[in-house]
Order: C-alpha cells, then sequence, then structure tokens
C-alpha cells in the first residue's frame, strides 16, 4: 500500500462539525440514561452522519480544528451538511477580527437586535408642598433631565412652575429608563405634552373647548334663598348675582318669605356630561310676597350687558335697598331710641346692619366720597356724596377698601369698606344713613328712581332676544309642574 493509500481521507469540516454535534449529543444521552433500555431506543441517524462519525475515529495523525462555545451550542438544524456549501464560521469579536472575516469575500454576518419595548406609564401624583423637582425625584428621573426639560419651552417651565396637591403626572420611559414622555393635565380644560426627540424635548399643549348650555332651574324657598338655590343646582356665586339682580326691589334680609320661589336660566359650560362652570344668568323671575319681578339680561349695541324687565325698563335704580348682603336689622329708624352705651333717648337717625366682623360693606349708589376716615362716635366712616340732593353715611367700618379715600369716586355696588366696632358700638354692625337735601329719611322707606329704560331705537332688537327667553320659562315651569303633580 502505497503511503497515498495509508494517508487518512480528508472530509469537508460541515461534516465534521455535524458529527461532532451528533456525537456530543449521543455521549450526553447515554451520560443521562445509562440504561439498556436508552441503548435499545437509540434514534435514527442519517447514513452519511453515522459514516463521517466513524471516519472521527480513524483519524489518529491529524489534530482537531477546536470549536468555539457558540458552534458547540448550536441547534442540530442550523449544522450544514451540504458540501457545496461554506463552513459554518462563529461571529468573533469586532474589536479582533479572524482572519478568515477579513479575508473572505462573503457578506458579513448580522447580528440580530432586539427592538426598544417602552415601559409602562408611571403616574406621579403631587402632594402638599411638593414642587416640580420632588415630582421628577419621585419619578425616578434625575435633576439634569429635569433642567432640559424646563429649558426646552419657557412656557413648559412657567405652566410646571406652579403645581397644586392631587394633581397627575404621567411619565413614560424607554427600556433603558430615560425619559421619553410627559404628560400634565394643567387645569379641567388645558393639557400638556413633553416628548423626546432626536432635537430634545418638544412641548405638545392641549385645550379642550367646552359645550355652552342654557340651564333652567326653579326653587321654592322654605327657610332662606340660600338653602333654596343650592337644592335647585346654583352655585354659591350664582346665587349671590340673581340676589343682586333684584336687590334694588328686595331686601333679602327682612323681605323673604317662606313659599317665596324663583326661576332662573343661565349659561353653563360643560365637557361630556362634567359640568365645569355656571355663567351669565340670562333670565330670571321672583316671587316675593305673591309679588312677581322679572329680569332679562340684554348687551345693547355698544357691546354694555344689563338686566332689564320684560317689557325694557332697566331693573337698575339709582340706589340699592341694602348696603350688605344677607344681614340682619339689628336696629331701625327712630327718633326715639334709647342709645345702647350712652342710655339716654336719642335719635337712630338711619339702620343697622349686624353682620360678622369683616363683611364687605357696598356703595348703595354712585358718587364722590366726601370723608374716608374718623368722624366721633361714628368711628370708620365713608360719606358719599350723590349728585346735588342725595348723601349716604357708612359707619363703624373695620377698615376701608383699596382705593377709597376722600376725594375719590366710587361705583353703585363697589366695596367701601367692612363691617367693624370702631367708635361708640356694641358689636360688629354698619350703621348706614341716608339724606335727601341735608334731612336724614329712613333708607327703607325710600321709593328708589329707576335707570333709563332701553332706546327706543333698540327695543326691537331687545324683544327678539328676551321674549324667546320669557317663554322658555313658562314652558319649562309648566313642564316642571306637571311632573310634580304625578
Amino acid at each position: 500500500m502505497t503511503q497515498k493509500d495509508t494517508k487518512a481521507p480528508l472530509y469537508p469540516k460541515s461534516h465534521i462539525l455535524a458529527a461532532s454535534g451528533v456525537a456530543a449529543l449521543l455521549s450526553l444521552a447515554l451520560l443521562v440514561f445509562p440504561s439498556r433500555e436508552v441503548e435499545a431506543k437509540k434514534p435514527f441517524i442519517h447514513p452519511e452522519m453515522e459514516s463521517a462519525s466513524s471516519q472521527i475515529e480513524k483519524i489518529d495523525d491529524q489534530e482537531p480544528e477546536p470549536l468555539s462555545i457558540d458552534a458547540a451550542v448550536l441547534p442540530f438544524a442550523m449544522l450544514e451538511s451540504s458540501t457545496d456549501r461554506q463552513p459554518v464560521t462563529t461571529e468573533q469579536s469586532t474589536e479582533q477580527p479572524s482572519q478568515q472575516q477579513t479575508g473572505s469575500d462573503a457578506p458579513p454576518a448580522t447580528v440580530a437586535t432586539v427592538p426598544s419595548v417602552p415601559a409602562s406609564p408611571k403616574v406621579v401624583t403631587a402632594g402638599k408642598g411638593d414642587t416640580l423637582s420632588t415630582v421628577f425625584a419621585k419619578a425616578g428621573v434625575p435633576a439634569s433631565t429635569l433642567q432640559e426639560v424646563l429649558g426646552s419651552s419657557k412656557e413648559a417651565a412657567r405652566q410646571l412652575g406652579h403645581i397644586k396637591a392631587g394633581q397627575k403626572f404621567e411619565f413614560t420611559f424607554a427600556a433603558n429608563g430615560e425619559l421619553q414622555a410627559l404628560h400634565a393635565k394643567l387645569d379641567k380644560l388645558k393639557t400638556i405634552e413633553i416628548r423626546k426627540s432626536a432635537q430634545g424635548f418638544s412641548v405638545k399643549h392641549e385645550t379642550v373647548k367646552p359645550e355652552m348650555r342654557t340651564v333652567y332651574a326653579r326653587g321654592v324657598i322654605d327657610s332662606s334663598l340660600f338653602p333654596a338655590a343650592k337644592k335647585a343646582g346654583l352655585s354659591h356665586s350664582m346665587t349671590l348675582t340673581l340676589s343682586n339682580i333684584f336687590a334694588y326691589d328686595i331686601d333679602f334680609a327682612q323681605d323673604i318669605r317662606r313659599g317665596d320661589e324663583f326661576e332662573v336660566i343661565y349659561e353653563e359650560k360643560r365637557l361630556g356630561s362634567k359640568r365645569l362652570q355656571q355663567g351669565n344668568i340670562l333670565a330670571a323671575r321672583f316671587v316675593n310676597r305673591g309679588k312677581t319681578y322679572t329680569a332679562v339680561r340684554y348687551t345693547n349695541k355698544q357691546g354694555a350687558a344689563n338686566y332689564y324687565t320684560a317689557d325694557g325698563n332697566s331693573m337698575r335704580k339709582a340706589f340699592i335697598r341694602t348696603p350688605v348682603d344677607f344681614a340682619r336689622i339689628s336696629s331701625r329708624f327712630s327718633n326715639g331710641r334709647r342709645h345702647p352705651i350712652l342710655n339716654k333717648i336719642r335719635a337712630h337717625k338711619g339702620v343697622d346692619y349686624a353682620a360678622p366682623r369683616g363683611t364687605p360693606i357696598r356703595a348703595t349708589g354712585d358718587g364722590k366720597v366726601k370723608l374716608a376716615g374718623r368722624k366721633g362716635g361714628y368711628g370708620n366712616t365713608v360719606i358719599i356724596q350723590h349728585g346735588n340732593r342725595q348723601q349716604t353715611l357708612y359707619a363703624h367700618m373695620q377698615g376701608f377698601a383699596k382705593g377709597v379715600r376722600t376725594g375719590s369716586t366710587v361705583k353703585q355696588g363697589q366695596i367701601i369698606g367692612y363691617i367693624g366696632t370702631t367708635g361708640l358700638s356694641t358689636g360688629p354692625h354698619l350703621h348706614y344713613e341716608f339724606q335727601i337735601n341735608g334731612v336724614h329719611v329712613d333708607p327703607l322707606s325710600q321709593k328708589l328712581r329707576m335707570a333709563d329704560p332701553i332706546v327706543r331705537g333698540e327695543k326691537q332688537r331687545f324683544l327678539q332676544q328676551t321674549q324667546p327667553l320669557m317663554a322658555r320659562m313658562n314652558q319649562e315651569k309648566a313642564t316642571m309642574l306637571t311632573m310634580d303633580k304625578r
């Protein structure tokens, strides 16, 4: 036999690798299942693989080429057995590429990448005393990211600079933990979204436009106006507006009686089924002691809005009846009243309204402040001159409202001071006087002069706007009464 014949035949490297894998699997099976039963159930092996495996035992004069760890654990299905395929190669470190990779024209092996999956949003609720930095810290966001977010937009920095307890912040993170987005609700209608982009953080604002509706409400007074109005769905501020509309005709401190009733048509902002805010009263009707008072809101061509009766006369008069809302009359106008401190008969030239200390006092008419300062037993006093004939006085005030001083002008209903006990006073109350041509008169008995009615040129426009409101009020009331009888 020649030397050529004694030399072991060479096989493709892929066959050797396949055979090595099979041999490893067989060895593992024998170690785990060394019983005869397992040996009897030896799995079927392709003849070519079996031949290749037997050839390994014959090769004793060659050192086998070592396999990398990755190749040793490759699945059997990935091993190539065709002789016309390139040998299986494993990817090595990018820093030190193998000689086979650098010298071969074969395309480089691709590495599978796992897509970045964002984590679930994290919601942080601001607590009392929290700042934006503490909210970011609770979310696990570093201070450097907070500075980057605030630096992305001055508007964002301003809106997020003042947070409220209970405000929610929704943070979204990438799989690597970096902040990807921040969503926060600024109020009932406005939201802000800050999102990570290639250029940094971008800011987006969104404002939801509420729906404006007109709502009808009706109430019957059992004890006082406020409980009845609340039961009818009116807010505190809406109830005050209702009382101010009829303040020229009704003294809500002493004229209200059980069984009095009111109706209101007002504007309301809604977001879906949620009520956001009550707006202007468009029409109102109040029945006091059997007498009906009606008011409708009309905006003239110049844009000025006021309340008028259904036939166009102004609800506004030269003076409102009471300078303090819902106060109790503790002493009336009298020429033979015994003074509570001096203990002698002394004319009481005004009306006393008892109310808690600090209750606002309003000017009953337009005018010029003749005095804002101390006046003997009156204590802190404001005197207002109304034209040439009328003058009003407000005494025992705790203090004066901002801007009210001698020589200044005030408007009807403007706050001029606050209830106090300065001067000769036994408790917090307002002493209110009314003079006509220098003579003290009872302010509760005066017939108040009305303001100007709707001008003739706008009467038709006024009726076109107000008559549908009055018709709806009549229809709503009739429907509600019918339902109550069922």
